[in-house]
C-alpha cells in the first residue's frame, strides 16, 4: 500500500514511566497495558487501521542501564518488526521519567548524559528519522517540579525551573547528537497546548502569568526570547544568564515540526489565588494552536488527543470528529498542518489520576481495548483515514514532509539527501 507523503495519520503506544511515592514506585504504562507481552498484536492493530506513523519508544528506565551501558534487547525486537512492516516510528526517547540511577529531573547531570543515550539509539537504529527526544517537556516539568505529582515531587517555582532547564537542554543537545548521526532527522516536538481563563477580574494577573509560562518549554527549545516577566521569573528561580543564552544559540528549529497535544483538560479556569480547575474546551484546538503557531511559525501536527468512551458509546467518536474538524480548519486557514494523532492505540491505565495512584483503573481511550478488540473510535478513525488520505494532497502538492520510509533507507536517493543535509549542517556549524 502506498503511504501518503502529504499527511501523517498516526497513533501512539503509551510509554509513560514516571516514579511516584518519593521515587519508591515506578508507573510503567507499557507493563500496565500489556505491551511487553503483546507488542506484535499491537503492531497488527496499527496495520489493521491503515496507519503508517506510530509514536513509539523503548522504555528508558530498562534500556539505559548506566553511563554508556544499554540493553537494546526489547528495542531490537520491536523496531525490527516496525521496519519489516514499513511503519514509520516517531521515536519518543524520554517520556516523563528517568532511570533510577539518574534519580529525577533535578539532577544537573541529566542534560549531559541524555544526549549520549540519544546518540546511541540513533547509531543502533540509523533508519529511524522522526524523533521526539523528550515528550511534553512543559507537562513533565510542571508535574514533577511544581505540582508535586511525579519524580522529584517538588512544589516550587524553583523546582519547576530547574526541571525545565534540565529537560529542555537535554532535548536540544539530544537533537544535535541525533543530527550528527542522521542529518535529515526531523523532530516532532509533542507538547501540551494550554490556555488559562481568568474566572474573575482579580484572577487576570495569575492567568496572564500562567499563559506566559505555558510557552517556556518551546520558547527555550526553539530559541525564542521570552518576555521580560518570564525572563525575571527564570532568573529569580535559578536559571543563569549563561544557561538562558545557550537556548538562544543552539536551537534546531529548521528541523522541527511543532506537535500540539490537545485534550478536553487542556484549558483551565483560574481563581484569584492561583487555583485552577478544568474549563472544558472553551477555545478548542483550532484557536489555541493558532496562538502557538503565531508565536513559532513552524509546521504543526496534532500529536495527541483522546476521550473516554462513555455510557452512550459514541463520546470518543464525536470527539474524534470534533478534533478532525479543528485540524481541517487550521489547515484550511493556510497553516502548514502535516499530521493528526489519536493517542493511544490501546486503552490506558490510571490516567484518570494522572498516574499518581496505582489503582489499576482502565481508561477507555484507545482505538482498541486491552483485550485488543477494536473500539468504535478505532473503526471511525480507520474510516476517516480511508476517506481523507487521498483528499488532503489537493491543498498543495508542494507541502510534503521529507520522510524516508524504512524500506527506502538504503536507496541512492535517500543517501543523496542525507549527504546534502550533512553538508548543510557542516556549513551551518561553520557559520557559512
Amino acid at each position: 500500500m502506498s503511504i501518503n507523503p502529504y499527511f501523517m495519520f498516526a497513533t501512539g503506544i503509551e510509554n509513560s514511566y514516571p516514579t511516584i511515592r518519593n521515587g519508591s514506585h515506578r508507573v510503567d504504562e507499557m507493563a500496565k497495558c500489556g505491551h511487553y507481552d503483546r507488542w506484535s498484536d499491537d503492531f497488527d492493530g496499527v496495520d489493521e487501521l491503515g496507519i503508517h506513523f506510530l509514536r513509539y519508544g523503548p522504555p528508558l528506565h530498562t534500556t539505559w542501564l548506566g553511563e554508556g551501558r544499554y540493553d537494546w534487547g526489547f528495542a531490537d525486537a520491536t523496531f525490527a518488526d516496525l521496519k519489516r512492516r514499513n511503519i514509520v516510528p516517531i521515536v519518543d526517547l524520554c517520556h516523563f521519567g528517568v532511570p533510577d540511577w539518574i534519580g529525577n529531573f533535578q539532577n544537573p547531570d541529566f542534560p549531559r548524559l541524555f544526549p549520549t543515550y540519544a546518540r546511541a539509539f540513533a547509531e543502533c537504529f540509523p533508519w529511524v528519522q522522526l524523533y521526539t527526544p523528550v515528550n511534553e517537556m512543559f507537562v513533565c516539568a510542571t508535574f514533577s517540579g511544581l505540582y508535586g505529582w511525579w519524580n522529584e515531587q517538588m512544589t516550587s517555582d524553583r523546582g519547576f525551573v530547574t526541571a525545565l532547564k534540565h529537560i529542555v537542554r537535554a532535548n536540544v543537545l539530544a537533537m544535535w547528537e541525533i543530527i550528527d548521526v542522521r542529518p535529515d532527522a526531523i523532530f516532532i516536538q509533542s507538547e501540551s497546548s494550554e490556555y488559562f481563563h481568568a474566572d474573575n477580574p482579580d484572577a487576570i494577573k495569575p492567568a496572564e502569568t500562567m499563559n506566559a509560562r505555558r510557552f517556556l518549554s518551546l520558547d527555550l527549545n526553539y530559541g525564542k526570547r521570552v518576555d521580560s516577566s518570564m525572563y525575571q521569573y527564570l532568573l529569580d528561580n535559578g536559571m543563569t544568564r549563561e544557561e538562558y543564552d545557550f537556548f538562544l544559540t543552539r536551537n534546531l528549529r529548521h528541523h522541527a515540526i511543532m506537535g500540539n497535544d490537545y485534550y478536553v483538560t487542556n484549558e483551565h479556569r483560574v481563581a484569584a489565588d492561583g487555583r485552577t480547575w478544568p474549563s472544558g474546551d472553551v477555545f478548542g484546538y483550532d484557536e489555541i494552536t493558532r496562538q502557538y503557531h503565531d508565536r513559532y511559525k513552524l509546521p504543526i501536527m496534532h500529536t495527541e488527543t483522546n476521550l473516554v468512551e462513555g455510557p452512550v458509546g459514541d463520546e470518543a467518536v464525536q470527539w474524534l470528529w470534533k478534533q478532525w474538524a479543528n485540524v481541517l480548519r487550521v489547515r484550511n486557514s493556510g497553516i502548514a498542518t502535516v499530521g493528526f494523532t489519536w493517542y493511544s492505540l490501546t486503552d490506558q491505565v490510571d490516567w484518570d489520576t494522572a498516574l499518581r495512584e496505582n489503582n489499576g483503573t482502565v481508561n477507555a481511550v484507545g482505538l482498541f481495548d486491552l483485550d485488543r478488540n477494536i473500539r468504535p473510535v478505532g473503526r471511525a478513525y480507520k474510516e476517516l483515514i480511508d476517506q481523507w488520505q487521498d483528499v488532503l494532497p489537493a491543498q498543495s502538492a508542494c507541502l510534503i514532509v521529507p520522510v524516508t520510509l524504512p524500506d527506502e533507507y538504503d536507496t541512492p536517493a535517500a543517501d543523496r539527501r542525507r549527504d546534502w543535509m550533512r553538508h548543510f549542517m557542516e556549513r551551518k556549524s561553520r557559520g557559512a
